[in-house]
């Protein structure tokens, strides 16, 4: 609305704009957000040359400018937020505001409120005050989505007061988050195994229990992030080549609150990484399309392949089975929902999977 009524008030000669990167899903929710306003404002949305032909007329349709650079997301942010600097001196008298797809504390929060629907789902599901989140699944590309998931199951652990009860919180109560990427884009894999949470580096994050997800403004600096060299996945979507640090941050806060509560092993919360192939993405996403008449991309395959691949099920069963004995010694649990995050629809269509399908599966 801010930005709107800037935009009325200013001339012809001062427009407000914006201007963002994305591989696809974030700049299509830019411009539905942007041209949807009265009067529309007009957005531009740098993609990288790995984004399908599908994706940009899908921007362009919905009144996107759209530029083509660069060999990943990372090369056209680059230049995306060189444009916007450049904005500042080129006389136009136009405002361009730069918006990032993922390193932004605004769009976690309105990611962590997806966290809010799960739990308020499972206190209406008939009754069954038993009922936990066991684990949540989710594609990490630049850990916008995972941030404001680990926000999620934070404030609504400190909703009853320091964690300590209320319905909210008992629900969420020894939830593990699966960070769920692809070989050759698993830049949080690579970022999370750098800074352990037992490195001397990382022992004193700042968990202020004031349930915003913030920590401590200056814990950045003691992080170790891992930038990689490029991307090779057939995930495209995934294609950031270093993670926002506030992820890491957030995953050890998380961790953190598991290894106080915990006193059975493997029950409290955790975050851990999970890799799967090209191969087991695309065999996820078939499977889940014969299953629910749903096309998802294989950036969101990488979120399924935890339930559909024999390998990483054996896995995900064995360090949930830790959360059947309650954090507090006192029994079991009952049961534990597995969640999976899916998301990432619009880079697919019925032949590009079968396409994915004879490539990697056949």
């Amino acid at each position: 609305n801010n930005s709107s009524n800037n935009n009325n008030n200013n001339d012809n000669n001062n427009q407000v704009q914006f201007l963002s990167s994305s591989g696809g899903n974030a700049g299509l929710a830019l411009t539905t957000v942007c041209r949807s306003l009265r009067p529309p404002l007009p957005v531009s949305v740098i993609v990288p040359e790995t984004t399908k032909p599908m994706v940009v007329r899908n921007l362009e349709t919905l009144g996107a400018d759209v530029t083509v650079f660069g060999k990943n997301w990372n090369e056209a942010d680059a230049l995306a937020r060189t444009m916007v600097e450049d904005a500042k001196t080129d006389g136009s008298g136009n405002t361009v505001y730069y918006v990032s797809p993922y390193d932004n504390p605004l769009l976690w929060t309105g990611h962590s409120t997806a966290v809010d629907e799960i739990i308020d789902q499972l206190s209406c599901n008939g009754g069954d005050d038993d009922v936990r989140i066991g684990a949540i699944l989710a594609s990490v590309g630049g850990g916008g989505l995972l941030s404001g998931i680990l926000e999620g199951l934070e404030r609504n652990y400190y909703r009853g007061g320091g964690g300590g009860g209320g319905r909210r919180s008992e629900i969420i109560r020894g939830t593990k988050v699966m960070a769920c990427e692809t070989e050759g884009a698993a830049s949080f894999a690579a970022s999370l195994v750098a800074n352990s949470l037992d490195s001397e580096n990382n022992s004193n994050d700042d968990d202020d229990g004031d349930g915003n997800g913030n920590g401590n403004a200056n814990e950045e600096r003691s992080l170790t992030m891992k930038r990689l060299d490029g991307i090779t996945s057939v995930a495209t979507s995934l294609g950031a080549l270093e993670v926002t640090p506030a992820v890491i941050h957030r995953a050890h806060r998380h961790q953190r609150r598991g290894r106080c509560d915990d006193t059975s092993a493997g029950g409290g919360e955790d975050v851990l990484s999970y890799t799967c192939t090209d191969a087991e993405a695309v065999d996820a996403c078939v499977k889940f399309a014969l299953d629910h008449r749903m096309l998802v991309e294989p950036a969101c395959g990488a979120a399924l392949a935890p339930i559909y691949s024999e390998r990483l099920r054996g896995r995900l069963l064995e360090e949930l089975s830790g959360m059947r004995q309650s954090s507090s010694g006192d029994g079991d649990r009952g049961s534990s929902a597995i969640v999976v995050e899916v998301c990432g629809g619009s880079g697919v269509s019925a032949e590009l999977l079968m396409e994915w399908k004879k490539q990697f599966l056949e």
